[in-house]
C-alpha cells in the first residue's frame, strides 16, 4: 500500500511535466510555400495608441521579433536589405483571453461541510464552470512577391505578466516549438 500512495505523486509530477508541452499547430499554402532566403516584417504593434484596441506589451513585441529574427538567422535566412527585395514577410501576434469550460455539475471534493452527523471533509456540492487564461504567441509567413499567406503556426503561450528573464524564456521557447514545425523547403 504505501508503494501505491508513493507512486501518485510521480504519477502526478509526470503527467503535470508533459501536460506543459507547448502544443503547435501550424497550416500551410502548399501551393504557395517555398524555400525563404530573405525576410522582412509584414508589420508590427507599434502605431498610432489612440487607434489600439488590444493592449500589448511593446518590450514583449521587441522580445518576439529578436527572437523570430533570431531563429531565421540560423536557419541561413538573413534580414533583407532593401525595402520590397525580401523572399518572405513575417508577421507575428502575442494575444490572450480567458476561456470558460465545463458547467454546473454535481461533483465529489475536498473542504469542510456538515450535516446531521457534525463536520466532515469531502463531500457533494455543485460546481461552476472553470476559467482557464489562455495565451498565444503567432507567427505567419507571407510571400514576398504576391503578399499571399504560406505558412502560419500558433503555439499557446501566456505572457500575461511576464516580463524581463521570465518573458525571454516563454518567448524563446515558443518561437523554437513554431519553428520546428516548420517545412523544410
Amino acid at each position: 500500500m504505501l508503494k501505491k500512495l508513493l507512486l501518485i505523486p510521480v504519477i502526478a509530477a509526470v503527467l503535470g511535466a508533459t501536460a506543459c508541452a507547448l502544443q503547435v499547430r501550424t497550416d500551410a499554402n502548399a501551393a504557395l510555400i517555398h524555400a525563404c532566403h530573405s525576410f522582412d516584417w509584414a508589420g508590427s504593434f507599434r502605431g498610432n495608441t489612440s487607434l489600439r484596441t488590444t493592449i500589448a506589451n511593446p518590450l514583449n513585441e521587441s522580445r518576439l521579433r529578436a527572437a523570430i529574427a533570431g531563429h531565421l538567422q540560423s536557419m541561413g535566412v538573413t534580414q533583407a536589405t532593401a525595402a520590397g527585395k525580401a523572399d518572405c514577410l513575417v508577421g507575428y501576434g502575442i494575444g490572450a483571453n480567458n476561456v470558460a469550460f465545463g458547467g454546473p455539475y454535481p461533483g465529489w471534493g475536498w473542504g469542510w461541510g456538515g450535516g446531521w452527523r457534525g463536520p466532515y471533509w469531502g463531500g457533494y456540492g455543485w460546481y461552476g464552470p472553470d476559467v482557464m487564461r489562455q495565451g498565444i504567441i503567432g507567427v505567419d509567413i507571407y510571400d514576398g512577391v504576391s503578399r499571399e499567406p504560406m505558412w502560419h503556426a500558433s503555439v499557446d503561450q501566456d505572457l500575461t505578466g511576464a516580463k524581463g528573464p521570465e518573458a525571454e524564456r516563454r518567448i524563446s521557447t515558443a518561437v523554437q516549438a513554431i519553428f520546428a514545425k516548420y517545412p523544410a523547403g
